[in-house]
């Protein structure tokens, strides 16, 4: 049995057994008594409904909605598996409600839609909404997924976010925030090639324009080369980031460029283009499994590379659970209206800057590692390190009482940094 083939045997077993699925319900609250069944439900949950009935934002201290998040989607974009539908995302979908629970202490319930038309997807999650205190968008299909989330962002008072597009492009962000350190740029002057013009693609693209980059020095190409304003077949998306320099391909946009992006798919970077960028590039193949250009392909045509892929085996992973678990639980904690792009910033800058400090033992154990410093071999956190839970939930709450979008605001923010820490207990 080859490698694949046994993931596939022991993934198969892990969902099955010993019970299927990956996440439960489990009660809060004492349940074995009569008494306690009498505040549980019949007669006594009569009084916390009446509270609510007299003051709605009561809601968020009877019950569980404050740290309630809904994983949604309609199955039309499945990581690299595509158009597979509601019943077959189900799986994904557990598999994101069990990381909210697992690194920021957040209950999420996975929702399938059966539903392709934006109406009626909006209608349905619209209905549903005073249920959770957050929605998490998750695996839909551009364009689409970019009228839906701004849809249910203007409509609804609870923060929304859909994680394929916004959660890569914090990630994305503070690789380059950290990598422009490394190779010595600023990054106002950075030449910047995005390749992939999908939902991840255009919201990297808008996220890397508010943290500095300049939009000038930035090139979009799709599946037929540049986003260039000649061409006539740009949709409004793409439009936004066509370039007016007179190039058609890949490989003439990164000549001399220092970021190559790519969110497209496999073997498209090849050595001789990698060759033609500035010196230090900063290269983000994150196509998967198999990235833009392969890791030892890539490292050998350029010593001076600064390279992260979206793979676990690989040093600089770009991993969204960087970034949701915590910027859901800074937003749910001060129950923001939205989650808005200072907050994403906040998020991104706060992820680059905990890379600059010492890696805790507890990181180290976890890869099996003797040391591991700020470089080209670490530009981002790893995923199991403990201090993420505290530097980006608080560094998104802050910047939401900032922006304005909070309705409860943390005073003493010490005694909130010991909260969640005692929370993951």
């Amino acid at each position: 049995m080859n490698t694949e083939d046994k993931l596939k045997e022991a993934a198969l077993h892990y969902h099955r057994k010993p019970q299927p699925g990956k996440i439960a319900v489990v009660p809060t609250k004492p349940h074995r008594t009569q008494a306690d069944l009498s505040l549980a439900y019949s007669p006594g949950v009569a009084a916390p409904s009446r509270a609510i009935t007299e003051d709605p934002a009561s809601v968020y201290e009877y019950t569980g909605k404050g740290n309630l998040v809904a994983v949604i989607s309609n199955g039309t974009a499945v990581l690299g598996l595509g158009n597979i539908g509601p019943l077959a995302a189900k799986p994904v979908m557990e598999g994101k409600s069990m990381l909210f629970k697992t690194f920021a202490g957040i209950d999420a319930f996975d929702i399938e839609v059966a539903e392709r038309d934006p109406e009626a997807f909006v209608r349905t999650v619209r209905a549903i909404a005073p249920t959770f205190g957050g929605i998490n968008l998750e695996d839909i299909k551009a364009p689409e997924c970019f009228e839906i989330e701004e849809r249910l962002r203007r409509e609804l008072d609870i923060p929304v976010m859909h994680d394929d597009q916004h959660g890569t492009a914090i990630i994305t962000s503070a690789a380059l925030i950290n990598g422009a350190k490394i190779a010595g740029k600023e990054l106002a002057r950075l030449r910047v090639v995005v390749n992939g013009a999908g939902a991840a693609a255009i919201a990297c693209a808008r996220l890397f324009l508010a943290l500095g980059v300049r939009r000038e020095h930035m090139v979009l190409c799709d599946s037929q080369g540049v986003v260039a304003a000649h061409r006539e077949d740009l949709n409004p998306l793409k439009r936004e980031f066509a370039t007016t320099r007179r190039i058609a391909s890949l490989a003439e946009a990164l000549r001399g460029a220092d970021v190559f992006l790519g969110v497209s798919k496999a073997d498209v970077l090849t050595p001789e283009m990698l060759r033609s960028m500035a010196p230090n590039p900063i290269v983000m193949a994150l196509a998967n499994p198999d990235p833009e250009i392969a890791y030892d392909m890539a490292t050998v045509s350029r010593p001076d590379l600064i390279f992260a892929t979206g793979r676990s085996d690989y040093p600089n992973q770009v991993n969204n659970v960087l970034g949701f678990p915590y910027i859901f639980r800074g937003a749910l904690d001060v129950r923001a209206s939205e989650i808005n792009d200072t907050m994403k910033l906040a998020a991104a800058h706060a992820i680059a800057a905990l890379t600059r400090e010492p890696v805790p033992e507890s990181v180290l154990r976890d890869y099996n590692l003797e040391k591991l410093e700020f470089g080209r071999g670490y530009l981002i956190p790893k995923p199991t390190d403990p201090r993420l839970l505290t530097t980006v939930a608080t560094a998104v709450a802050r910047a939401a009482i900032e922006s304005g979008v909070a309705r409860r605001p943390i005073i003493d923010w010490e005694a909130y940094a010991g909260e969640l820490r005692e929370r993951m207990k």
